[in-house]
């Protein structure tokens, strides 16, 4: 399934797994607050979603686990945590909304791309609920019977 980021917005990471480990029932985009250093190599690709996951705090969205390598020419004063917390910037009422929906239905919030708007670090972070192995498995035989069918499609407007 392709990220559902704006036209232009080249991807910068993304958490491919998410989508295969976690059933995404909504997405939202959140601007990110970052240090100037973070910002330089996240615009080098050096930076990983693999295993972030949000949490919302004292009526804010946070990110955790999110891993930016510190920026390789930046001067020795200014080289946060890697692996930090970081700010997500959403409207109170979303923060609100998705709080009330993780407590009522155990869901959780997964970031699932990084990508730039206009000059600013955004996240696309999705509302999933996890998958048991079942689900997976499932998920997969219904991919890959919607391949075949459209091999089988694409095979009979050829004429084959």
């Amino acid at each position: 399934m392709a990220s559902r980021t704006r036209p232009g917005s080249p991807v910068i990471a993304s958490n491919r797994r998410a989508r295969h480990d976690y059933e995404v029932l909504e997405t939202i985009e959140c601007g990110l607050v970052l240090r100037g250093s973070e910002v330089k190599s996240i615009r080098e690709a050096k930076v990983q979603l693999r295993e972030a996951f949000g949490r919302i705090a004292g009526g804010e969205l946070w990110l955790h686990g999110m891993h930016i390598t510190p920026y390789s020419h930046a001067g020795g004063y200014d080289h946060p945590d890697p692996e930090r917390k970081r700010k997500l910037l959403a409207h109170r009422s979303e923060i609100r909304r998705l709080a009330a929906r993780l407590d009522t239905e155990h869901l959780t919030l997964v970031p699932l791309s990084l990508y730039f708007v206009d000059g600013r670090v955004k996240v696309e972070l999705a509302l999933a609920r996890g998958r048991k192995s079942y689900d997976k498995r499932q998920a997969i035989a219904e991919r890959d019977a919607e391949l075949e069918a459209r091999k089988a499609m694409a095979r009979r407007a050829r004429g084959d």
